[in-house]
């Protein structure tokens, strides 16, 4: 994968697959080398990340891995499902969770809601990524009015 020999990878990881269909990791890997070739579809890879999940559901990694592919999708309450979970698992981390999806979906929702994009939805995206940011810095809504 260093080398972006990404299918070639793909095929090393279904051997490791085959070796040890118990290891998530090789089911983590070949997600992550599936999403940079063109002929794997968006199924096949979200199917990988499941089974990795579903081998270790306590790996906040393949759970934060699985909530950026949906992300790249416009899968967003699939994502903020994925990031949600990963905090869960990961308190210690909870804030880098958040603010990520926060700051993803800033930037991605208005890409993809392009074609009905009027300022209510703008308003509605605002919303929800600042949710997340004042979440990841351990801030509520009321909190952040009264500072401000």
């Amino acid at each position: 994968m260093d080398e972006g020999e990404y299918s070639q990878a793909l095929s090393k990881f279904d051997k490791a697959i085959k070796t040890d269909p118990s290891d998530p990791s090789g089911y983590m890997a070949k997600a992550d080398a599936a999403v940079l070739v063109p002929k794997v579809t968006p199924e096949e890879v979200v199917a990988l990340y499941k089974k990795a999940s579903e081998l270790d559901p306590e790996n906040p990694l393949i759970i934060q891995s699985w909530g950026a592919f949906c992300m790249d999708l416009g899968l967003f309450n699939e994502a903020e499902t994925c990031y949600n979970k990963a905090a869960q698992i990961d308190p210690e981390n909870a804030t880098y969770y958040y603010s990520e999806f926060g700051v993803e979906y800033y930037k991605k929702a208005p890409i993809v809601y392009e074609a009905r994009l009027d300022e209510q939805t703008k308003l509605i995206i605002v919303k929800k990524a600042l949710k997340y940011l004042l979440k990841s810095i351990d801030l509520d809504e009321a909190s952040a009015k009264k500072i401000l």
